[in-house]
């Protein structure tokens, strides 16, 4: 179908309604529903059987999606497992004598998002189950939780050559070097590029501002305040244990273990697909070879391996329970295993009624070169906050890019590229039909349109500064003045924020967060 307006009617309905009304599935269906209709010249009937059509080939594709919600699921019934076990309170205990504050709880999060980048759905799952206790006993609510995990997911791995992410950019980056001659290889084009995305070195930095300033928007610091009541109303009821001065390292591996197995079988296997075991190549072409979905699928199934034999003869968790309580705990995804699969649905949908084609044709026309970069970043944006998909957008955008900028002025062309990154991995942090997001939230066990809500005000932050740096660089054509300025605009945005946030709300929520900590400490 030739790309037109009408391509923009199914996105921005599913986004809207899901928005109004927070009721995902039936907002993602709408859209689905909507864009098939489209498809099919307005035939109700025709929508209708492309809807289930579409639907179900998202469901049966044994490449990407099977692997995924296999994946997921499996993982519900591992957190079943480690929760029914007594794993994880006795992590979360052990884990209270070593992170006695809030601040230290969020920061173990995202240190453990920084570390694990070898692809952004592994990075969201992963971290959920390791940070989760450890937030939860120091009343960091999960939509916090879920904010950290996003926000350190996709930005780490598209700063990573050796991710999924960096696989995929490099494929994307060797037309364009061939065209205009950049005299570079898609790895050190990939690393030319890192100083440009600075979406994504924002949304680092401003993680860690966030965390050690304490610096939370209003509607975040209404479900901070909430998990620290919670929190102290369960600890006054004796719900909560406190954990005493010396707790056992031993009391932790029944959760670290089983987790710890199925990072390393999981890259394991993705680098043994790629060849790097059996046919001596290098870990970049291993990474770009590896088949990641099929890893995770094995990673997990190692970990549940892990735990049957950790619990099973400790009598942790009798046998005849353990294969019930896996599948209750399966059970429990099957609503975010919906939400995956209307989401790719939808992103299938808008494939075919060519928004992304649609949306570029925005940025043609006689436009000053020193605001194309900033346009770019802009647009994309528009483009994956629309579709629900970084890399779909990386595809349809990084093209359309470089020719953009390549035919006046071929200097710029990598950090076009950039731009058009960092641009994608915004709109799919804050986009409600992405799969990072709902993974995210997933992990986090957080309602998904708290997370998008409570997200959204950090995500724009970033972004605006971003718009300034690329605006900058424009200006300027140094990428590193570029940075500096977007560093220095982020920061001194948070200090304005901050003090408004205080004037306005007296600090009511930091000096409770404080009186807690305090508390902690002595207990």
């Amino acid at each position: 179908m030739e790309a037109t307006w009408w391509s923009i009617i199914p996105p921005l309905l599913a986004i809207g309604c899901a928005i109004l009304t927070r009721e995902v599935i039936l907002s993602l269906l709408l859209g689905v529903v909507s864009g098939a209709i489209i498809l099919a010249n307005f035939s109700i009937a025709g929508g209708l059987n492309d809807s289930f059509q579409t639907v179900f080939a998202q469901v049966a594709d044994p490449e990407w999606t099977t692997p995924i919600l296999i994946f997921a699921l499996m993982l519900g019934g591992m957190t079943a497992l480690l929760t029914k076990s007594g794993a994880t309170e006795r992590f979360g205990i052990w884990a209270m004598s070593k992170v006695k504050t809030r601040v230290g709880a969020q920061l173990v999060t995202m240190f453990t998002g920084y570390a694990i980048f070898i692809d952004d759905y592994f990075n969201s799952l992963a971290v959920g189950q390791i940070a989760r206790p450890i937030t939860d006993n120091q009343g960091v609510s999960r939509s916090k939780l879920a904010y950290l995990i996003d926000s350190t997911g996709a930005p780490i791995c598209v700063l990573i050559p050796l991710s999924s992410w960096g696989a995929y950019i490099f494929s994307l980056l060797a037309e364009p070097i061939k065209t205009y001659g950049l005299g570079h290889s898609p790895v050190s084009a990939f690393l030319y590029i890192l100083p440009a995305n600075y979406y994504a070195i924002g949304s680092l930095l401003l993680v860690f501002l966030v965390i050690w300033w304490r610096l939370d928007f209003p509607l975040m610091r209404k479900h901070e305040l909430q998990a620290q009541q919670s929190v102290e109303k369960l600890k006054k009821e004796g719900k909560v244990k406190v954990a005493q001065a010396k707790v056992p390292f031993s009391q932790s591996l029944d959760l670290i273990l089983p987790i710890l197995s199925m990072i390393i079988a999981t890259v394991y296997f993705f680098l043994s697909s790629g060849g790097y075991f059996s046919e001596d190549v290098s870990l970049m072409v291993a990474a770009g070879e590896g088949n990641i979905t099929l890893a995770l699928v094995y990673g997990v199934v190692a970990s549940v391996v892990v735990a049957a034999l950790l619990f099973i003869p400790r009598k942790k968790l009798k046998a005849k329970d353990f294969l019930s309580t896996f599948t209750k705990g399966m059970e429990s995804m099957l609503g975010g295993a919906m939400i995956l699969v209307l989401a790719w649905s939808i992103g299938d949908i808008v494939g075919r009624l060519e928004t992304g084609q649609f949306l570029a044709t925005l940025v043609q026309g006689n436009i000053p070169m020193w605001i194309i970069p900033a346009i770019l970043f802009a647009l994309g944006c528009v483009m994956a906050f629309a579709t629900g998909t970084s890399w779909g957008t990386f595809a349809i955008m990084i093209p359309i890019g470089a020719t953009v900028v390549g035919s006046t002025n071929p200097e710029w062309v990598l950090t076009a590229i950039g731009a058009v990154m960092a641009g994608s991995v915004f709109g799919d942090h804050c986009s409600p039909i992405s799969d990072s997001t709902i993974l995210s939230a997933i992990g986090a066990e957080c309602e998904l349109m708290d997370h998008v809500s409570t997200q959204i005000p950090y995500a724009l932050t970033a972004a605006f500064t971003s718009f300034v740096g690329y605006v900058a660089f424009g200006l300027t054509s140094s990428v590193w003045v570029g940075l500096l300025v977007m560093v220095a605009s982020l920061v001194g945005v948070l200090m304005i924020m901050k003090r408004r946030l205080a004037a306005s709300s007296p600090s009511v929520g930091l000096l409770q967060e404080e009186q807690m900590e305090s508390s902690t400490q002595t207990s």
